[in-house]
């Protein structure tokens, strides 16, 4: 039985609805953009690739626009929480509104922490006791 699909628990500009989100994106998105990458379970350094990649690529000749830690923790969010989109929209928010992008990503993780905790049952397996996570 396939899951409903949800929406983004706030809009790409609802930047008011958590005034704290805001604020810390708007002073300094990169480490607001390495926290989500670490509450999403990513290592905290991956969008250090948005600042590095279109330098490096353009030296190499390869113009690129779409942010692509950005893009992927984008997609996975949506993918893991099963909400509504697709990746051409995900690369659109990503391109033109990068800022706006890591503020909402922020807002759904905080929420589905908050909202939605981690439950871990222990199975009990050939080797002892197995832990499974469940999202």
């Amino acid at each position: 039985m396939a899951l409903p699909m949800l929406d983004w628990h706030t809009g790409l500009f609802d930047c008011c609805d958590d005034t704290s989100s805001c604020c810390y994106g708007f002073w300094c998105c990169p480490c607001l953009a390495c926290t989500v990458a670490g509450r999403f379970d990513e290592n905290r350094c991956l969008p250090l690739c948005d600042i590095f990649s279109p330098a490096i690529t353009a030296a190499c000749g390869l113009p690129l626009c779409v942010p692509p830690a950005a893009l992927a923790l984008r997609v996975g969010i949506r993918h893991r929480y099963n909400i509504k989109g697709s990746l051409c929209k995900d690369i659109m928010s990503s391109c033109f509104c990068e800022w706006c992008s890591w503020c909402q990503m922020h807002r759904e993780l905080k929420y589905r922490k908050k909202n939605n905790p981690v439950v871990v049952n222990m199975q009990p397996g050939q080797h002892g006791v197995v832990m499974v996570n469940q999202y």
